[in-house]
């Protein structure tokens, strides 16, 4: 039996009791972080809970070997990783392959933060559109989309919840500061005024699940040089915002009570 386990957002107590009884009781426990990890645990204090070891993967022996379903035809594995496990599009093909081998699957979901950010941030949920990511920039790799997205969703008056890139094998994790500079970069290069501008409305989230969560609102020139503490961070740009939304981004969030008049 192969199982896919999702561990929540923030540290082992975000583990469901369903997640745990499994992982007590598996034979065999790998663990992948490259796609999100608890910043508020360790490996020691998921397994001293658990009372079980956790073999951790680097990326290649999850993508490309994947051991952990050939073992699952004679045995019970579990597969953990932060967050909701098929939120990343990898670990769907896992039960694919699973059908395809004829290897019983279980999925244990997790919290997952499309879900949890958006609701900290008080927006409605069904007023988002497509969800986005800002990269790390590379040699000749800069990508624009982020910036259109988000574009076209404000173009719909729909919010969008941005995620920042992750490269955990690199301990590297992107800042809501480097995204909104990202955005602005962006915007400084196109031909013509874009929507995205140091005067737009923008939230800053930070460790959400943690006691120390941060959700900021104000204008991209008011959040950049903002200090949202250790990672992971993601940004939302707002749309047409609802009063009760409004209402939410001032007294929490610390927006300028002056989003209050535009409504």
């Amino acid at each position: 039996m192969f199982y896919l386990v999702g561990l929540g957002l923030f540290d082992e107590k975000d583990m469901s009791l369903k997640a745990l009884e499994c992982l007590k009781n598996v034979d065999k426990i790998y663990a992948e972080f490259f796609t999100s990890r608890l910043f508020g645990s360790s490996f020691e204090a998921i397994e001293e809970l658990i009372g079980n070891e956790i073999e951790v993967l680097v990326r290649n022996e999850v993508e490309e070997e994947s051991k952990f379903l050939d073992e699952a035809k004679d045995s019970n594995v579990a597969l953990i990783t932060g967050g909701d496990p098929l939120i990343a599009t990898t670990h769907s093909e896992f039960l694919v392959e699973c059908s395809q081998k004829g290897i019983d699957y279980e999925v244990i979901h997790g919290s997952s933060i499309l879900s949890s950010a958006p609701a900290i941030s008080g927006l409605q949920a069904y007023k988002f559109g497509k969800v986005t990511t800002i990269p790390f920039p590379d040699y000749n790799f800069y990508p624009k989309s982020p910036y259109f997205a988000i574009e076209e969703n404000l173009k719909m008056d729909m919010h969008t919840l941005v995620l920042l890139d992750i490269q955990a094998h690199k301990n590297r994790y992107m800042t809501v500061n480097e995204g909104l500079e990202y955005l602005m970069s962006i915007n400084e290069s196109l031909d013509e005024e874009g929507l995205i501008n140091e005067d737009t409305l923008a939230m800053g989230i930070a460790r959400v699940g943690s006691k120390d969560c941060i959700v900021k609102a104000g204008k991209i020139s008011e959040l950049i040089d903002y200090d949202f503490g250790g990672p992971l961070h993601c940004i939302i740009i707002p749309s047409k915002l609802h009063i009760v939304e409004a209402e939410y981004l001032v007294e929490i969030a610390g927006a300028d009570p002056e989003i209050l008049e535009e409504i």
